[in-house]
């Protein structure tokens, strides 16, 4: 997380002016300070990274409890102590980008089967 923090430049500079402030809370109870984290409804805000976003989504998507679980599982891991705009969006990516879920997925068409040279002949 300290890694990620030149990466939200805004974040960072409103924290550290209501540090100097010595503000707990931003907008009533939405938004807290606890330290070195933001905090959105309770929840830890994730700085713009995009490698840190995508390990949090693979620690809860690929948790032996989870299972692999499907999108509104991971979201629902995922957002139960993290939050950042655009958090169902990531999610749903990474789900769909997930190369044992693909493999794994239940398919709800029939396969194609082969053709047998009886059925080919037949036809008009």
């Amino acid at each position: 997380m300290k890694k990620a923090r030149s990466k939200d430049k805004d974040v960072v500079r409103v924290v550290e002016e209501t540090k100097k402030a010595k503000v707990k809370e931003l907008q009533g109870n939405e938004w807290q300070i606890e330290g070195d984290l933001v905090l959105k409804e309770g929840k830890v805000y994730v700085l713009k990274d995009e490698e840190l976003r995508a390990e949090i989504i693979q620690w809860h998507h690929n948790m032996l409890a989870a299972g692999h679980g499907e999108r509104w599982k991971t979201v629902e891991l995922v957002t139960r102590n993290y939050w950042w705009p655009g958090v169902m969006r990531d999610v749903r990516r990474y789900v769909e980008e997930c190369n044992l879920c693909q493999r794994m997925k239940n398919r709800m068409e029939e396969l194609v089967g082969k053709l047998k040279l009886s059925e080919i002949l037949e036809k008009p």
